[in-house]
This record gives structure tokens, C-alpha cells and sequence, in this order.
């Protein structure tokens, strides 16, 4: 069993900036990729950003140069640092990670439950 528990959602300002954690516990061998997606209202999900075990990073165009992901292996945590929120960022943010358990492969694809993000004045 695997569990991934974000914090830090809430209400900012346009211009503001939040951080988001997020925690993978449980059964894990190993922590592939982990990353954020998000939901607005009425659209599909999307990628924010993602990284590697590696450090490797990738970010969706519509956040580039404003949000930083990182990651902190030994505590299977990733953050996403949101500079200069837009109203636009308003959405459910998801982590997500690529995880292996002590069960054997095939690694699988695990979400947490969301944390809201608002971007209003």
C-alpha cells in the first residue's frame, strides 16, 4: 500500500507564491518520476511538472520560468515552488509518482488525493 499526501494549498493573491509538499509513504521500494498535475474546473488534467530520480525536470509551457519542482529522495518528497500565480493556476493540484513496491515490478502510477490552489484578488 502506498499513500501520497500533499499539503500547502490555500488562497494568494495574483503575483503570490505558494509551495506544495508532497509525502509518498508506505510499501516503496523505489520512487521513479514524481511530479504535479492539475485540474481547473471543466478541464482536463494537465502536467505541471515532474522530475526524476536523477533530478531530471520537465514543465508544462503554461508554467515554465514561475513554478520549481524538486525532490528529496531519502524522504520520497516532492515540492513545487509557484512564483507569480496567475488566476489562471487556479486548479486542484495532484502529486503524482511512479513507484515501485517491495511486491516486485511492474512499477505503477500512484496519485494523491488533490489540494486546491486559488488565485483570486
Amino acid at each position: 500500500q502506498v499513500q501520497l499526501v500533499e499539503s500547502g494549498g490555500g488562497l494568494v493573491q495574483p503575483g503570490g507564491s505558494l509551495r506544495l509538499s508532497c509525502a509518498a509513504s508506505g510499501n516503496i521500494f523505489s520512487t521513479n518520476a514524481m511530479g504535479w498535475y492539475r485540474q481547473a474546473q471543466g478541464k482536463q488534467r494537465e502536467l505541471v511538472a515532474s522530475v526524476t530520480s536523477g533530478g531530471s525536470t520537465n514543465y508544462g509551457d503554461s508554467v515554465k520560468g514561475r513554478f520549481t519542482i524538486s525532490r528529496d529522495n531519502a524522504k520520497n518528497t516532492v515540492y513545487l515552488q509557484m512564483n507569480g500565480l496567475k488566476p489562471e493556476d487556479t486548479a486542484v493540484y495532484y502529486c503524482w509518482g511512479r513507484i515501485m513496491t517491495y511486491l516486485g515490478p511492474p512499477e505503477r502510477d500512484y496519485w494523491g488525493q488533490g489540494t486546491q490552489v486559488t488565485v483570486s484578488s
